[in-house]
């Protein structure tokens, strides 16, 4: 019986005797099965990235005395 992993950014399929086996492993890596994980993944708009858009100021020249 296989069992699929996931850590956020890939998911991997292993057999389920192997995640028990080397279960600190897959923990400590970050993978825990995709049943337990509840989050939704939505897609970013571009109002979304919009709003976190940091405006930038204009860099000042300075003025140099001339010899």
């Amino acid at each position: 019986m296989d069992i699929k992993l996931t850590n956020g950014k890939k998911i991997i399929i292993k057999d389920k005797k192997y995640y028990k086996a080397n279960l600190g492993f897959y923990k400590r890596n970050g993978f825990a099965p995709v049943d337990s994980i509840k989050k939704e993944i939505k897609k970013a708009t571009v109002k979304d990235i919009s709003d976190n858009v940091v405006k930038l100021k204009t860099k000042k020249k300075k003025t140099r005395k001339k010899k």
